[in-house]
């Protein structure tokens, strides 16, 4: 004669692997209440993962709800029979609902079609591997999974979507009384920058001026001196070097614009 199966009892002592033996067996109504109990007892490890996740962009408590999802059907999957602690089997299938949310709402970049397909069948290749191995699958398992590159795995495992782009007035810093805005931590135009790259294309064109030219270009924008002063020193008159001046830095404007 079969015995009857056991009824969830009404007690925090029952231990979670009584609760999936009697969730197995159980239908109707007592099903709904073990998984409530398990729903409620693991429900901290929802809220932790889901602030993992939670910016100024993104509602917190929409992201618990995603989670508790994911939640349910880490219920619905676990098999107690296999020896694996239930957290280290939920967490990656609650992991994956968040994921999947920004994913398919809120993602405002799109990933590679190909990265896009691995992060697909990748949730359930480590779920699948979490529950045969009782911990978390490394790159190369993942990757023998899959039967694809590690590079491939180890990249959709670190691609961080980018799901809404955050204001530039929003505050940062350790506390309200010493915070300043996203904006002011990025850096404006340098004029150095377009300096550097002028120098940089001049100065060949100044090496290949004639050897006078070269001197008075010297002599007036890096010694200082003047139109009459350079006249003096190369014995010629201050016009003469007029003349030389206007007609080198024209062609010199002229092929840097070239």
């Amino acid at each position: 004669m079969n015995s009857p199966r056991p009824r969830l009892m009404e007690t925090q002592e029952i231990t979670d692997h009584d609760l999936f033996v009697t969730l197995a067996q159980a239908d109707g109504e007592e099903r709904e209440r073990i998984q409530e109990t398990l729903v409620r007892r693991y429900s901290g490890l929802v809220r932790w993962l889901a602030a993992r996740y939670t910016n100024p962009a993104v509602d917190g408590e929409e992201l618990v709800q995603v989670g508790f999802v994911g939640l349910v059907l880490a219920i619905q999957r676990f098999d107690p029979e296999r020896g694996t602690d239930f957290a280290a089997f939920a967490k990656p299938t609650v992991q994956g609902e968040i994921r999947r949310y920004f994913r398919d709402k809120r993602r405002w970049i799109r990933l590679p079609r190909r990265l896009q397909e691995t992060k697909a069948v990748l949730r359930d290749a480590t779920e699948k591997l979490t529950h045969e191995l009782g911990r978390n699958p490394t790159i190369a398992e993942l990757a023998t999974e899959l039967a694809v590159d590690e590079e491939l795995v180890l990249e959709a495992v670190t691609a961080d979507d980018a799901y809404t782009p955050r204001s530039l007035d929003a505050p940062v810093g350790a506390d309200e009384s010493d915070s300043w805005t996203l904006a002011e931590t990025l850096g404006g135009p340098d004029e150095r920058l377009d300096l550097l790259v002028d120098c940089t294309v001049l100065r060949p064109l100044l090496e290949e001026l004639p050897v006078r030219e070269q001197q008075i270009i010297q002599l007036r924008f890096f010694g200082g001196l003047t139109q009459a002063e350079i006249g003096a020193h190369l014995g010629i008159s201050q016009m003469h070097v007029s003349r030389i001046l206007s007609r080198t830095l024209a062609g010199l404007r002229e092929r840097m614009s070239a």
